[in-house]
């Protein structure tokens, strides 16, 4: 992508379209590039036909080609807000540098600690991306690739170009891409449950919280479980979805009757109660291991990072007693 002029211009600007933005929609694009425009004067200026496209009026959803030009009117943008990102200062986006665990010319995979939201919205004023964002200030086309929940530990991907961002999401689509995850969830789970088949429909709740419930108005949805180690009142299982729905793991453990240690949504009160007198003071659902295409190199890869060592310590005592 070229631009003739910065997107903090009032002049006319032209951007000559590349393979790195093909197949987006020309309104996502705008609200990247133009940063500090309001998405609402965006769809005015492509409503009045101030956003042209090799000469021609095009609509929100239209989709960006290789070759493309693309003329912008005149706008004035306002300078980002100092608050817009984060400071690459801070304590908590700083520490992030270490938890990148590969990194190369088209993506890295961090693993995010429990606690941090992937991206900030709904009260949390910055999330891993934003602070990613902070710390590479070059890369201008970081964006995530699939998503954690706030309280789930491990693998997480970003692309840091459009054309890795879309071989990446066609693999989880196509599942191809595989996901597995380490869970303790209450109960003895029985060796003949292999899977779970239940679907799940989403809830906006007037508060704007998520909740997931198995419902037959839902999407169909499938997890695999595998036993890893039995406890005397609890189990480590290894969580593998087959489809990627809101909370799916959580949902289901639920459902088969195993909720997951220190769920606060989804959980028991008497077994977390005995997990946090245990020393647990999270939720215990970590993404541990990652397999995929390269996007570039096409290889097989395969990453992993280990459970962190408080969660290793409960279980060691776990087997103790």
């Amino acid at each position: 992508m070229n631009a003739s002029e910065s997107s903090s211009s009032a002049k006319v600007q032209w951007v000559d379209i590349t393979d790195d933005h093909a197949g987006q929609r020309i309104d996502n694009f705008l609200i990247t590039f133009l940063k500090g425009v309001p998405k609402s004067l965006i769809y005015r200026l492509l409503r009045k036909g101030e956003v042209r496209v090799n000469k021609k009026r095009i609509k929100p959803e239209y989709k960006l080609c290789d070759g493309d030009q693309i003329r912008i009117a005149p706008v004035r943008v306002s300078e980002p807000k100092p608050d817009a990102l984060p400071s690459a200062k801070l304590d908590k986006v700083s520490s992030l540098e270490k938890h990148i665990i590969y990194e190369d010319k088209v993506m890295m995979v961090i693993n995010k600690p429990s606690g941090i939201a992937v991206h900030g919205g709904s009260g949390v004023s910055f999330g891993v991306i934003e602070a990613l964002r902070a710390l590479r200030p070059q890369e201008r086309s970081l964006e995530l690739v699939h998503r954690l929940d706030r309280a789930t530990s491990g693998l997480l991907m970003v692309a840091k170009k459009r054309s890795a961002l879309r071989h990446l999401q066609d693999q989880l689509r196509a599942k191809t891409m595989r996901k597995q995850y380490l869970a303790l969830v209450k109960g003895n789970w029985t060796a003949k449950r292999r899977a779970v088949q239940a679907p799940l429909l989403k809830l906006e709740q007037t508060t704007g919280i998520r909740a997931v419930v198995v419902s037959d108005k839902g999407k169909p949805s499938e997890t695999r479980f595998r036993i890893m180690q039995n406890f005397a009142d609890a189990t480590l299982v290894e969580a593998s979805p087959i489809t990627g729905r809101t909370h799916q793991i959580r949902v289901h453990s639920q459902y088969a009757g195993h909720p997951i240690a220190c769920d606060e949504r989804y959980g028991d009160e008497g077994f977390d109660k005995k997990m946090k007198q245990a020393g647990l003071d999270r939720l215990f659902l970590h993404a541990f291991r990652l397999s995929f295409t390269h996007p570039v190199e096409e290889t097989t890869m395969q990453l992993e990072a280990p459970l962190e060592s408080k969660l290793l310590k409960l279980l060691k005592e776990m087997k103790g007693a």
